[in-house]
């Protein structure tokens, strides 16, 4: 069996001053390839735990192991290098940048990588022709790709941040809640496409969103329930 690509441990976590976000989880295990559904209600502390999967946030107990190393071993600039190495992380307000061109949003990962995710999508032949092969892949015609995220709409902004996520294919792909102001239709073939593209890329995929129809999609779904206000401390992942 291959060892998991993540892999938390006795993490403990709480916002300093305050018990109202507040994470208690014994265990939890992604393997390479894995795509996982984190579901649970607002509040329960599903985008801090994925700010602590992508080393964003240090626990005050406890150890999260992402593609061999502890977070908590890596200095500031040594989460930053190995985050950009093997996560693409997918923000719920897309965090594209206004000023650059749609395909160079993409890039940004490959313009910061040192070796491994520029390695990965310069093998392609070039890293330009990589961005450009996932926002194909992700539907956007050639005309866009020059255009700022400002003049495309909400989908094709979403379309954008999964395609700068996916290249280089980084072992890990954080989604925050990406289908949030999506219709049906669009959220539905948002998440068909996104599972395409984990397993062409052979990344694992943590997809967090309180909205459970889409859960049926994924190889396992996870509960993060709503904080335990009587104990003060949240039920462990399982």
């Amino acid at each position: 069996m291959s060892e998991p690509v993540l892999s938390v441990k006795g993490l403990r976590f709480a916002w300093p001053g305050s018990r109202s976000d507040c994470l208690d989880i014994a265990a939890f295990d992604v393997a390479p390839g894995e795509t996982v559904f984190v579901h649970g209600p607002s509040g329960c502390g599903k985008s801090s735990l994925l700010a602590l999967l992508a080393g964003v946030l240090l626990p005050q107990q406890g150890q999260v192991v992402l593609a061999g190393r502890d977070w908590q071993r890596l200095g500031r600039a040594g989460r930053d290098r190995w985050r950009v190495e093997h996560v693409g992380y997918i923000f719920q307000q897309f965090n594209l940048l206004p000023y650059l061109s749609v395909r160079d949003n993409v890039l940004l990962p490959c313009r910061f990588s040192a070796t491994r995710r520029a390695a990965a999508a310069a093998s392609a032949g070039s890293a330009e022709h990589e961005a450009e092969r996932w926002l194909a892949a992700m539907g956007l015609a050639p005309a866009l790709w020059q255009r700022t995220p400002g003049t495309l709409s909400v989908g094709q902004q979403q379309r954008v941040a999964a395609a700068r996520a996916l290249i280089g294919a980084p072992a890990l792909v954080i989604a925050d809640e990406p289908t949030s102001a999506l219709d049906e239709d669009l959220r539905n073939a948002f998440v068909d496409l996104l599972l395409d593209a984990c397993a062409q890329a052979r990344s694992a995929l943590v997809f967090v969103s309180h909205d459970r129809r889409i859960a049926e999609r994924f190889a396992r779904q996870v509960a993060l329930p709503q904080i335990n206000r009587a104990a003060g401390v949240a039920e462990s992942v399982a």
